[in-house]
């Protein structure tokens, strides 16, 4: 005898992706999700109720509730409930606060962010420190104006960049201050090589090369961008890579080779924003793609091999920066908090 559809209780294969912020959209994959087209399941995050956006027997894409604070998925029809199936998701390290471009991480863990505020206006903090020891906020550095790019040297030397005055700071690892570059028009990103030259993004276009010297070249011109430049640099290839976002859906990742010379990689994000590699030289990038939001992973930098391979590794809305551990996890930066997600596979 057939069973009845309705008292089959649902089962999850997988959620995709495996890892997200609250906000982000997951898909939950299964069998007998949904017994009928229009009476919606049950879902469940954690202990946290959540609506689902679309459902459907095999299929539902729900969106993660804020509330939400454990990486786990239930799903409760007429049939039953389902198996519980898990994902990594992201854990709140401070909020309030206002990153612009990727975090920043010492050798000891510590996690540093901006406040960066309004045009023009100084905010109480320039930064916050988030200490690896207790995950206490505390604030660490007032009096830069519009703080946006960070980047941290060998040495713990954070180098902080202001759109507001086109000046790159360095603040040691005692909140102490000094100028370390003028005159970079309306700074941005902020990247770093093994050689710790330092490469910083004008919006007007130019991409400036600082070395270890503190002499200033003119290192690429590009587009200008309505926002700001987010660069990364990956020690395989020995290559800078810059992205922009703007008014189009459709960006390019750019690649700026040793002689300054400047080729489109990659196609088709939408408002890249932070950039960033990890250890085994795979790219993050901070956009949506192919209408989903988040963070993208592409592959094979160093070898060449599946370098077009596209992987939307990190759900979530808003997603502004990316800073890379050195045990591969990730720090994640949106308009208003940072989070922290395990090593993805």
């Amino acid at each position: 005898m057939q069973r009845c559809v309705v008292c089959v209780p649902p089962n999850i294969a997988s959620i995709w992706p495996g890892a997200v912020i609250p906000g982000g959209l997951i898909e939950i994959h299964g069998e007998a999700l949904a017994n009928h087209s229009y009476t919606p399941p049950r879902v469940w995050i954690g202990g946290t109720r959540a609506r689902p956006a679309f459902f459907g027997r095999r299929q539902i894409v729900v969106q993660v509730p804020g509330a939400a604070s454990t990486g786990h998925a239930t799903v409760q029809t007429a049939g039953g409930r389902s198996n519980r199936a898990r994902f990594a998701l992201g854990e709140l390290l401070a909020d309030k606060v206002h990153p612009v471009a990727n975090p920043a991480i010492d050798s000891n863990g510590n996690v540093f962010t901006t406040f960066s505020g309004p045009r023009g206006k100084e905010s109480d903090v320039s930064l916050f420190k988030i200490q690896a020891s207790d995950g206490a906020v505390i604030p660490f550095l007032s009096g830069i104006v519009n703080p946006t790019g960070l980047a941290m040297l060998a040495d713990d030397t954070l180098l902080v960049s202001s759109r507001h005055d086109g000046t790159v700071y360095a603040v040691s690892p005692n909140a102490e201050i000094e100028v370390f570059a003028e005159g970079m028009g309306v700074a941005t990103g902020l990247a770093v090589d093994k050689d710790q030259n330092v490469y910083v993004g004008d919006r007007s276009g130019t991409v400036f090369k600082i070395d270890k010297s503190k002499r200033i070249f003119v290192y690429a011109t590009l587009e200008p961008s309505v926002a700001a430049f987010h660069p990364a640099f990956c020690e395989s290839d020995q290559n800078l890579y810059v992205c922009a976002p703007s008014t189009s859906s459709c960006e390019t990742i750019q690649r700026i080779d040793s002689n300054g010379q400047v080729q489109r990689h990659w196609q088709c994000f939408g408002r890249p924003q932070g950039i960033a590699f990890d250890s085994k030289d795979r790219i993050y990038v901070c956009a949506s793609r192919d209408g989903r939001r988040g963070i993208t992973r592409l592959k094979g930098i160093s070898s060449g091999e599946g370098a077009e391979v596209l992987e939307h590794v990190v759900s979530g809305q808003g997603i502004v920066g990316i800073a890379v551990a050195p045990d591969d996890s990730l720090v994640v930066a949106t308009g208003s908090g940072i989070y922290r997600l395990p090593p993805i596979p």
